[in-house]
């Protein structure tokens, strides 16, 4: 395909999807679950999702199987605003299925079935269109992509494309049971975070990245291999964003969590949206602080992602309290 200029995303994420299927049941194991709903799912989908709720013309690139459920995240992804142009098929794989336990507040484990190898993994470089990546006025990537081949040389291709141009983002969403050890995991972030622009990552994703879980050493890390923008998510504590002359920190925003798995998703793609919209520092990460709280606040993830209109009403709110 050729690109046009009509044809410029405010956003391309690049990652992992799949089929979630969460229980309708809350503080049971998975062994006593009666019931699931089944949503669209996956970090850089859900950010993708995340970002069109807001208004961006959104797109991922991705790879599904060959299978029903590969049928329903094409359709997902239409319904929800993101461009499905870039998703294919991966002939002899499945689409992978996540299934997760609620037991709120805190604790929600998670079960991949990405085996022997998600689609998402199977992208190619020959595959991108590197002239739609170099053009979009936001990138994004997560570590997830570099834990294996092809994925991982694609990752590369094309942060090579955009020659690390402003707004090239990495998620430093590390998932362990994706990689053979946390060194090999180190190796490829450090050599990721060569590539990009902004960094976004909780405290122990920073300490794989850059060997340090205190939030402001951690960002003056990142700072120091290139980066421009660091944020440290820091859970009840808020988050912490720091560029070369500017520290924001904002406290958290209390929510009654229903399922934290998609609140992470949920701050990347309202961070999206304040980044573009030419806002202070402070009031992107006010906005994307609610986003992700809002997230939290609901059963699923990517169906779960607000608009720019529920964020907003909550944070004029919470600024009528005050």
């Amino acid at each position: 395909m050729t690109d046009t200029s009509s044809d410029r995303f405010d956003l391309i994420t690049i990652g992992r999807v799949g089929v979630d299927l969460y229980p309708l049941q809350d503080g049971v194991g998975l062994e006593d679950v009666e019931t699931f709903g089944k949503y669209l799912g996956g970090s850089a989908t859900n950010v993708a999702v995340a970002g069109a709720r807001h208004g961006l013309r959104a797109a991922v690139i991705t790879r599904t199987g060959g299978d029903p459920f590969g049928r329903f995240i094409h359709k997902e992804l239409t319904r929800l605003g993101v461009d499905d142009r870039f998703v294919s098929a991966v002939d002899g794989l499945m689409t992978p299925v996540t299934f997760c336990e609620i037991f709120p507040p805190d604790h929600f484990p998670l079960y991949f079935y990405r085996q022997p190898l998600a689609p998402d993994l199977v992208i190619n470089s020959y595959e991108l269109d590197l002239d739609a990546i170099t053009r979009a006025r936001i990138y994004w990537s997560t570590v997830t992509g570099l834990s294996h081949e092809p994925s991982r040389t694609a990752h590369h291709v094309a942060w090579q494309a955009r020659g690390r141009s402003p707004l090239t983002v990495l998620d430093l969403d590390y998932r362990p049971m994706f990689w053979p050890s946390p060194e090999k995991a180190s190796q490829e972030v450090a050599l990721a975070l060569e590539q990009v622009t902004v960094a976004v990552g909780n405290r122990e994703e920073c300490e794989i990245a850059v060997g340090e879980t205190d939030p402001d050493r951690a960002a003056d890390a990142l700072l120091e291999r290139g980066v421009e923008l660091a944020i440290v998510k820091q859970g009840p504590r808020g988050v912490l964003a720091k560029t070369r002359t500017e520290r924001v920190e904002v406290p958290p925003h209390t929510i009654n969590v229903v399922n934290g798995l998609g609140a992470g998703d949920g701050f990347g793609g309202a961070l999206c949206y304040g980044l573009l919209q030419d806002w202070s520092l402070e009031r992107t990460l006010r906005f994307a602080n609610v986003a992700g709280a809002i997230v939290a606040g609901r059963r699923e993830c990517s169906t779960a992602m607000p608009t720019t209109d529920e964020v907003t009403a909550v944070l004029e709110e919470a600024a009528h309290v005050h």
